[in-house]
Formats: structure tokens, sequence, C-alpha cells
């Protein structure tokens, strides 16, 4: 952990958004904080006051005039979040007073917070690690019930538990290597060559799980990512708008509505889906047209699930068939690399337009399998009236992230790029050292290999450190955390 914080200054801004509302949060943290906050307080008298205690009073102005009745709670150090003395201001919402309120502050010495600075003190002062500090943005940035729940683990030290779990594993190794170096000259043999290749292994199975909960961890921070696609007037749009309870996209019974990408979000689970409706995939005519194709197979591409229209009354085209077999099974998703396990992409195929059947059964014609993906029929049009009839496709999407839903909540996953790309240079010095073992290479070099995956970890954790890193972390904080 990183040593306390050297600061010297006190800082303060408003922790709550602008705007109309019944109350705001003026916080103040440093070795002033209460001289700056009594200095503008009639009534209590916060010099005195214990940690975690509450005041009634006016703020005032400098002429001395009332700007607002709040409520000072002090948090002494270093009982706080940033391990200095704390106050926070509780006075009515609004942008007028909290501004005024600010201002008072500003002339009594304190000095506006930069992102993210309250929380990066917290971690300067040993009050969390950097990997905590980080899931306090993911829980402010969470976007489903799912995506907040990991984020809550994760500030809990759920996640670096596990990475402390990691690094022992690594210090074992480290230890074992270099106290043969220590007695080098006496030819004295401590490192038992299969206890460390056994060591090895588990480091390495360690490592290869936090990388490979990334796609996991992906879809709970950015959502899952599902793209309709089908011929034109397969009923895509409408689809979409059964799915987010909107008339989000423009439907029509003339063929090629929709030209380009119209994205909406809908929760199922917890879990946020991305729905895209595309172009109709078709040979186009003109530019426009072959354009939007063109992007329609791009997202396609790019997309965790495919839900896949047709119009039962026409069947399943045979070059549909063909694109199917050839996009759908084991479509890799967006940024996975090569050596990194991935689910491919999840495939429905719907027979739509079933009102349109007066109630007869699909032909063996109409609703044949497609590459010997999962099938459905409905009718959207009727979904959008009724999200029962929505079964077939929501259970389907359910099931698309069960897997991902038990990973997280009975293992801590990756949800941050830069802990992946430090995960992942940790895994390549590991994997240097099994290398350099079976090659016979010197305790000296092995060790150094050690050292630099200890040092990849630690700078998730925060234990390895620069400036220039942590102002870049910090930077994408709101003002006031």
């Amino acid at each position: 952990m990183a040593s306390p914080s050297p600061t010297t200054d006190t800082i303060a801004a408003l922790a709550t958004p602008r705007g109309r509302a019944a109350l705001a949060v003026v916080r103040l943290s440093g070795p002033q904080a209460v001289r700056v906050a009594d200095a503008c307080l009639s009534g209590p008298a916060l010099a005195e006051a214990e940690s975690h205690t509450a005041h009634v009073g006016f703020f005032r102005g400098a002429e001395g005039e009332e700007i607002d009745r709040v409520v000072a709670t002090v948090f002494r150090a270093p009982r706080s979040a940033t391990g200095e003395d704390v106050v926070e201001l509780s006075c009515h919402g609004g942008d007028f007073a909290p501004q005024l309120i600010l201002e008072r502050l500003y002339g009594q010495g304190a000095r506006p917070a930069e992102p993210g600075e309250f929380t990066q003190r917290g971690f300067l002062n040993g009050k969390m690690d950097l990997a905590q500090a980080e899931a306090v943005a993911d829980l402010i940035d969470a976007t489903s019930r799912a995506a907040h729940r990991a984020s809550m683990k994760h500030l809990k030290g759920r996640y670096s538990d596990r990475l402390a779990e990691l690094r022992e594993e690594l210090l074992e190794l480290c230890a074992y290597i270099e106290l043969e170096l220590d007695f080098s000259d006496e030819d004295v043999d401590f490192a038992d060559e299969e206890r460390l290749a056994g060591l090895l292994d588990e480091a390495e199975a360690l490592l290869a799980d936090l990388i490979g909960s990334y796609a996991t961890g992906e879809k709970l921070r950015d959502g899952v990512r599902v793209v309709i696609g089908g011929r034109p007037n397969a009923g895509k749009s409408t689809l979409l708008n059964a799915l987010v309870g909107d008339e989000r996209a423009i439907t029509s019974p003339t063929p090629g509505t929709t030209r380009d990408r119209l994205e909406a979000d809908a929760q199922i689970e917890g879990v946020r889906f991305r729905f895209t409706d595309t172009a109709g995939l078709r040979g186009a005519e003109g530019q426009i047209e072959a354009e939007g194709v063109r992007r329609a197979e791009e997202a396609i591409r790019e997309a965790d699930v495919l839900l896949y229209l047709y119009d039962l009354a026409e069947g399943l085209a045979d070059e549909e068939r063909a694109f199917l077999e050839e996009h759908a099974p084991g479509v890799a998703s967006a940024g996975g690399d090569a050596g990194e396990e991935s689910d491919g992409q999840a495939t429905l195929v719907i027979g739509n337009k079933a009102d349109l059947l007066n109630g007869e059964a699909p032909t063996p014609q109409m609703n044949r399998e497609a590459a010997g993906l999962p099938h459905a029929t409905l009718s959207a049009l009727e979904a959008a009236r009724d999200t029962d009839r929505l079964a077939p496709v929501t259970d389907f999407l359910r099931e698309t992230v069960a897997g991902d839903l038990s990973r997280a909540e009975h293992s801590p996953v990756v949800m941050n790029r830069r802990h992946r790309r430090h995960l992942r240079d940790a895994r390549a010095a590991v994997r240097q050292v099994r290398e350099g073992l079976e090659g016979g290479l010197g305790g000296d070099l092995l060790a150094l290999d050690l050292r630099e995956a200890l040092d990849e970890i630690g700078h998730i954790t925060g234990d390895v450190t620069n400036e220039d890193v942590l102002d870049q972390i910090f930077s994408r904080f709101c003002i006031g955390k």
C-alpha cells in the first residue's frame, strides 16, 4: 500500500449533482477542513467536535449574512474516507446556495478539488487499494444491477483478495529462487524444481482465470451487444420496439425502411442488453443502401448475440442458411485475442409473423432448422402488445448470460481494461519463468522475470505506481468524489 499522502492543502467540492433538489452536499478534506468550516458557521463550534458527529447551524457569508441553514458532519482523521479530517455540509439543493457556500470556503483557504481527488487521497492514505478506488468509479458508472453488484464486490475487496492470493503465489516462487541464490556459493539446492513447477502452474491458472473473466466483466460493464438481423421487412424494427418497450424504430411494410444502425437498451435479469436494429441484408440498390447493408454486416460480426429474423410465410432462403452457417457458429466477441477463450456468438433464428398463418402450424419448409441453431416462432407485432409472447426470445437471452451471472456471483471478474493489460503482462512474465526453468536458466534471471510479474500485479493494486498513471486513473472520476 502506498505511504500516507503528504498533502498540506484543504480541498472542497460539491459532492452531489447540480440542479434543483431537496439537498446538496459540500465536502471538505484536509488538515484545515474543520477550521475552514468552523469559521463560516454560527451556532455549533466544530473545533472541539468529536468524530462522526453532526451539528446544525447557519452558514454565513463574508459579511456575516446568512446563506443557508446546514448540517455539518465531522469525520476526524484517520477515521474518514480520505484518511484526513473531513467535513460534509448538507444544505438545501439548487445551484445558488451550494455555490455561495463553496465561494466562501475558497475564501477561507480551501481550494477546488480536482476530479477524483477525494478518492485519490483515500488511496494515498491507505484507506483502500487502487483496485478498490477504481471500483468507486465503476460503481458510479454502473448502468445495470449486475454491473452494480460486481462493482460493489470489488469495492469490498473481493477482487483485491484474489490479487493478494496471486501475489502470495509469486512471492513464494521468488523466495525459493532467491534463497538458492543466497547460498549459491555453498552448492546448496533449495529450489525443488518440481515444487517450483507446481507453484508456476498455480500462478498461471490464477492469471488465466482472471484474464478469462474479462469477457464477462465487459458484458456487465458495457452491456451485451445484441444485433437483430435479417432480410428487409422481416420485422426487425417491430421486434426491437417490443424488446425495449418503446417505439424506438420506425416500422413500415415498405422494405428497406431502416438504412442505418438504431440502438436501444433494456435490462433482462439485471443485465443491460444493447439492441441494434440493422438494415435488411440483401443485394443493395444504390450507394446509401449498400452502406447500410455493410454496417449491418459489421454490427453482426461485432455482436455477442444475433437474433436472425425471417418471414415465416416466405421461409428461410438458401442464401440465409448459408449466411448463418458462415457467420453464426463460433464468431468471437470483438476485443478478444488469440489464445484466449471466447464463448463465440450466440444465435437465435426467429420465424416471425406467425399471426399471418391464421392459427396454422408452420410447415417444415417454413420452420426448418438453420445450421442446427436454436429456433423460435413468434409474432413480433403481437409481442409488442403482449410482452409474454416475447418469452422465446427473452428466455434465450437469459440463457446467454446465465453463465456470466453465475461467474460474477461466485468469483471476481475483471472489468477494467488497464487491469487486463497488466494481467496479460504478468502471465507473459510467468511463462518466461517456466521456459527459463525448463531451459536451465540461472536463478538470477528467473528472479528478474518473477519480479516483473509482481510489479504488474502491483500496478493494479497500487503497490507500484507513478504520478502520471494516478492522474490518468482519477481524472475519469467526477469532481467531488
